[in-house]
């Protein structure tokens, strides 16, 4: 792996990369805290976001961790880099009930083309927040030549 890049510039492109992601702007996910190698997105309770029980969508609660994971790959990744995820696994503790759900992504292992990731996924509700679901995750180091950009 190549040097860790400068923060203000992995979190610029960070932020850029999602903004560009039109799923995570449908459903009101914002990316509150960028760290090196960690990575926090904040979805809000909307009405529209749930299933049949009234709790957030497990896919939704995936979505966001996933993403959350992916960023803080590609916070340590070379500039010219991608980032796409290869696979991960979700455990669901509990209900996504409450205000807000919040997913930190952070980088267990950094390779030269996969990195290894943990999540969490956390429900908060009058102050208290809750785990709802743990991910782990792998990421792979994509070509931007290839076509993709983050």
């Amino acid at each position: 792996m190549t040097a860790v890049p400068d923060l203000a510039a992995a979190e610029r492109r960070v932020r850029e990369s999602f903004a560009r992601q039109a799923f995570m702007a449908t459903v009101g996910a914002q990316v509150t805290a960028v760290r090196a190698g960690e990575v926090e997105i904040d979805l809000p309770f909307a009405p529209g976001n749930t299933q049949q029980h009234g709790f957030v969508h497990g896919g939704l609660v995936a979505s966001i961790a996933d993403s959350a994971c992916g960023y803080a790959a590609l916070t340590l990744m070379p500039a010219d880099a991608a980032v796409l995820s290869v696979e991960f696994k979700i455990n669901f503790l509990s209900p996504a009930k409450g205000e807000r759900l919040r997913a930190i992504g952070r980088v267990v292992r950094a390779g030269r083309k996969l990195f290894v990731c943990a999540g969490d996924v956390l429900a908060r509700q009058g102050g208290v927040e809750k785990p709802v679901a743990l991910v782990t995750a792998t990421m792979i180091v994509a070509e931007t030549t290839s076509g993709l950009r983050d």
